[in-house]
């Protein structure tokens, strides 16, 4: 029997595991249920099944039920949450700003400077520590240092939606609609320069050579992953434009790196370069603004707004939207009012 496994990257995370199974020429005929309780590893019967029920298991490319008999030479694909692992989350009362909650998901509104998981140097006061302590039961995954319900994440100092699953089967069904790319995510972001017109950012994006924590973009499918970002410019105020990006892909830091790639880094982002004065005047009292404005908004200006995604329970398409933080809309305030008085002064 061929067996081929290979893991789907959401954001780097390896939260899913992505299956094919050729099945061997003396195969006799089974149940699939039980087939693949002796392929995938850690994996219950129901985990299975509930897999299967969801459309995540396919057979020859066709979806399949419970009792189809697998034959010599199917072709098994599937698309799971891996199973739990024996990692302790330690839970803590921290407020969470829930958006929205049933018996299958959490829509969370994060502030900026909460780190989402666990890790290094963030062991505690991170969302997963909160979410434990309000929410039991939340499903966790091996491979991503115990992360439970993540479907996805954002960046520390990145505000916005988040998407949380509160059992096995919601997992399944949101990890196939990452696999398919069919989450809708779009971000506010502000970034250095006049973007002459709307756009998309692609290329393979890993670590760079110079620096781990930076990620790079590159031409050779061997240095990183294939990434995707459309933007659409919203407003454009001089010497910074206000722009909507939609993600295909997710990334680590993808946005971030892929404005800094085509020359516009995101407004106060110090990790690729965002806060320094990169466009305007030489004038003090233009750099005085602009200092001023970095107080204001002390972390990249990037906000996770629209999360929209096909409810596992409900089938239909539900949308959510979070309004700009106080500190990104005074920023932009700011550069707007800068806008009109030079625009008036000309």
């Amino acid at each position: 029997m061929a067996y081929e496994p290979e893991l789907i990257e959401q954001e780097e995370q390896d939260l899913f595991e992505h299956l094919r199974i050729v099945v061997d020429k003396g195969q006799s005929l089974l149940r699939i249920d039980k087939f693949l309780m002796h392929r995938v590893e850690n994996a219950s019967r129901n985990r299975i099944q509930n897999a299967i029920e969801l459309g995540n298991v396919l057979v020859n490319d066709k979806p399949i039920k419970s009792s189809y008999r697998v034959k010599p030479l199917d072709v098994i694909s599937v698309v799971l949450p891996h199973p739990p692992r024996d990692t302790e989350v330690y839970p803590e009362n921290l407020p969470i700003n829930v958006v929205y909650e049933d018996d299958d998901v959490l829509v969370v509104d994060k502030a900026a400077g909460m780190v989402v998981h666990p890790g290094y140097n963030n062991y505690t006061g991170t969302l997963v520590n909160a979410l434990v302590y309000h929410f039991q039961q939340l499903p966790t995954l091996p491979g991503n240092d115990g992360r439970p319900g993540l479907v996805h994440r954002i960046d520390k100092d990145t505000s916005g939606l988040l998407l949380i699953s509160k059992n096995e089967r919601s997992m399944s069904w949101l990890a196939k609609q990452f696999f398919d790319h069919t989450i809708t995510r779009k971000y506010m972001a502000l970034v250095w320069g006049d973007l002459p017109e709307d756009g998309t950012v692609t290329g393979y994006i890993g670590r760079s050579i110079a620096d781990r924590r930076v990620m790079s973009i590159y031409d050779d499918p061997e240095k990183g992953k294939w990434s995707v970002t459309h933007y659409k410019v919203l407003e454009r105020m001089g010497y910074v434009t206000l722009i909507e990006c939609q993600l295909e892909t997710g990334r680590t830091h993808q946005i971030r790196a892929h404005m800094r790639h085509i020359g516009h880094p995101l407004f106060s982002d110090a990790t690729y370069g965002g806060d320094k004065i990169l466009k305007g005047t030489v004038f003090s009292k233009y750099k005085q603004f602009v200092e001023n404005c970095f107080e204001l908004m002390p972390r990249q200006a990037l906000h996770a707004q629209t999360l929209g995604f096909l409810h596992p329970t409900q089938k239909k398409q539900v949308l959510f939207e979070s309004p700009l933080p106080p500190d990104f809309e005074s920023a932009l305030l700011k550069w707007r009012r800068y806008t009109t008085d030079v625009r008036d002064e000309i």
